[in-house]
């Protein structure tokens, strides 16, 4: 019988994440990134007048022009809760949705319903379906972790996009790490030349029109427009099922079911692809979010992986089998695939490590994101075994 991999003593990440260290009590390293993203964001009574700040700040900026800020929009509970309580707070955010290919009904309609009861604009980038499908497959084929980030760098993509285009300084960001936990690069690793190597590896030509970012983009939209990428809901206290219950109760928002399954695609890939060919539960990061939030107890989330384990739907991966215009031997051979890391294709990691120095002094300056240095860059025994503060 296999032996269980090692669990945090505090949350419920384990040895399946490779880069995972224990300290002398038993604590990963996530759990002491999330503390110190308690002293970065905290709640409260300065947290409040660290978000009346900022609004003040997202105000200003935009006047003169017809928005003050970008919101991606989902329609699941995260963005659409972001982009109310923007709306509630005064700022008149642009509504930005990716189009993929892939969004539920459902989702279609917590879009549209959202930003017409909240008076919002909305700009819809729609991807052209057989080239991102062609992406998709690559990122397959490349048996790593990673076969969401053709759609993650593409949102990202887009909505600094939409900033630039309207002069904007500010994206909110519908991530919390107090629900979302820390998704480690083990699991979950993009960058823009890792996307271009995979799909030149896999389809003979890194050429694609899906949008997507080099290191020298990013860094132009961060310091040369001053774009500033902000984890909104981080400046306030967050509960997914009260959101949920307010959504319902305002905009008539619906619940699709289940953690990201406003995407049909993502739906397959968390409960299907990650766990039956790598052995990776994503539910392990929402949950250990909340027990090291205090919303609910280790021996709560403990049970909770144990006893619900993801449902079977064949008919879901039937459907993306065709979508992808895969045939039944074409996908047992990718899910056959020896497994491999982002790790063993170029990617700008290595020069991320090597600038982690300046990168660390960015972040405590404010400069850098926390969230870019510590999924991107942070490992540790960086800054002697401290994370910036």
């Amino acid at each position: 019988m296999a032996t269980p991999p090692r669990v945090c003593s505090r949350c419920l990440y384990d040895k399946t994440i490779r880069s995972i260290v224990f300290d002398a009590n038993g604590v990963c390293q996530f759990c002491k990134i999330h503390d110190t993203m308690e002293k970065r964001y905290p709640l409260g009574e300065a947290g409040e007048r660290r978000l009346e700040e900022l609004v003040a700040r997202i105000k200003a900026s935009g006047r003169g022009k017809s928005y003050d800020c970008v919101v991606g929009v989902s329609g699941g509970v995260d963005s659409t809760y972001t982009l109310f309580k923007a709306v509630s707070l005064g700022l008149r955010p642009l509504a930005v949705h990716f189009d993929n290919g892939w969004d539920s009904e459902i989702a279609v309609h917590n879009i549209e319903n959202a930003t017409r009861r909240l008076g919002v604009e909305l700009y819809t980038h729609v991807v052209d379906w057989d080239d991102f499908r062609r992406l998709q497959i690559s990122f397959l084929k490349a048996s790593t972790s990673d076969a969401e980030i053709p759609t993650d760098m593409a949102i990202s993509a887009v909505l600094l996009q939409s900033a630039a285009r309207d002069g904007l300084r500010y994206v909110l960001s519908g991530h919390s790490f107090r629900t979302e936990g820390i998704v480690p690069r083990d699991w979950t690793y993009f960058d823009g030349r890792y996307i271009r190597s995979v799909h030149k590896r896999f389809s003979g030509s890194a050429r694609t029109n899906v949008p997507n970012l080099s290191l020298l983009a990013l860094a132009w939209y961060m310091f040369g427009r001053r774009i500033h990428i902000l984890p909104f809901l981080n400046y306030m206290e967050y509960d997914k099922k009260e959101a949920a219950a307010v959504l319902a109760r305002e905009i008539d928002w619906q619940d699709y079911g289940g953690h990201h399954h406003e995407s049909l695609y993502t739906h397959f890939f968390q409960s299907y692809l990650l766990p039956r060919k790598f052995g990776i539960d994503k539910r392990k990061l929402g949950l250990s979010a909340r027990v090291r939030s205090g919303k609910i107890s280790r021996d709560e989330a403990l049970a909770t992986i144990q006893a619900e384990p993801y449902p079977e739907k064949p008919e879901l991966v039937e459907y993306t089998i065709r979508k992808l215009e895969l045939t039944q031997a074409e996908f047992d051979a990718i899910m056959d695939a020896p497994v491999k890391t982002f790790q063993d294709y170029p990617t700008t990691y290595p020069l991320l490590r090597a600038l982690r120095g300046p990168l660390a002094l960015g972040t405590r300056l404010g400069v850098v994101p926390p969230v870019l240095y510590y999924k991107y860059v942070y490992a540790p025994g960086d800054d002697q075994g401290a994370c910036p503060q």
